[in-house]
């Protein structure tokens, strides 16, 4: 077996429901990383966050 195939990696064996539900989670911005498709995203997100909150 090489590193990639050991037994401690091995998906097969894990116990997924121990791991964290992920629900709005936060994630990082970078405004000198983003292309011009993340600030479309950015702005249609806090369009609809506007939206949710008028609900």
């Amino acid at each position: 077996m090489n590193e990639f195939n050991s037994n401690d990696k091995d998906l097969s064996k894990q116990n997924f429901a121990t791991l964290p539900i992920g629900e709005n989670e936060d994630v990082e911005f970078s405004e000198t990383l983003a292309d011009e498709n993340d600030k479309e995203a950015q702005q249609r997100a806090q369009e609809a966050d506007t939206r949710a909150e008028q609900e």
